[in-house]
């Protein structure tokens, strides 16, 4: 008898302490799934494409972007990395490059595997890859410093009140 409690007071201590991550709808200019436009990539201009959220948190103090295309050769290759993003409904296109962008929003970028601050478009090296839109949507404001991919995914950890992605596909050929 003695373990069952044990076990009941242990679901109650971890079980509910954990947060509940609720969903956030991710939009942009392709359907979840169908093929990026080319101006989105480095065959075309290069620039970010733009992301409609619906059903932000009303909680929500930042958000955090990354895409990342898991079909790499070498693993998965990172294409962008923003944070501090202030809790607005539309991201627009041509965020700048950069580590600290003040237009059209004050917010953070990380280096991508480019090896530059911002977003660079997918560019697949041969075959159809998969690009995902990672939104993670916090109750805080992140310190403002640089963070690697990973750093950040462990600044955000308990922070995150809602999740959504969008996944786009690309090919050169």
């Amino acid at each position: 008898m003695r373990w069952i409690t044990a076990l009941i007071l242990a679901f109650l201590i971890f079980g509910c302490a954990q947060k509940s991550v609720e969903k956030v709808d991710v939009k942009s200019v392709f359907e979840n799934g169908e093929f990026i436009p080319k101006k989105y990539t480095c065959d075309g201009d290069d620039i970010n494409p733009p992301l409609i959220l619906k059903n932000l948190d009303p909680k929500a103090k930042s958000i955090v972007i990354i895409v990342e295309d898991p079909d790499a050769p070498m693993g998965t290759f990172t294409h962008w990395i923003i944070y501090n993003v202030p809790p607005i409904s539309e991201i627009p296109e041509g965020i700048p490059r950069g580590k600290l962008i003040e237009k059209p929003f004050k917010a953070m970028q990380g280096k991508n595997d480019f090896g530059f601050y911002g977003y660079g478009g997918p560019c697949p090296p041969s075959g159809v890859h998969r690009y995902y839109f990672k939104v993670y949507v916090l109750d805080t404001v992140l310190e403002w410093k640089e963070y690697s991919k990973d750093e950040l995914k462990r600044a955000i950890e308990n922070h995150v009140i809602q999740y959504g992605e969008i996944m786009g596909k690309y090919s050169r050929s």
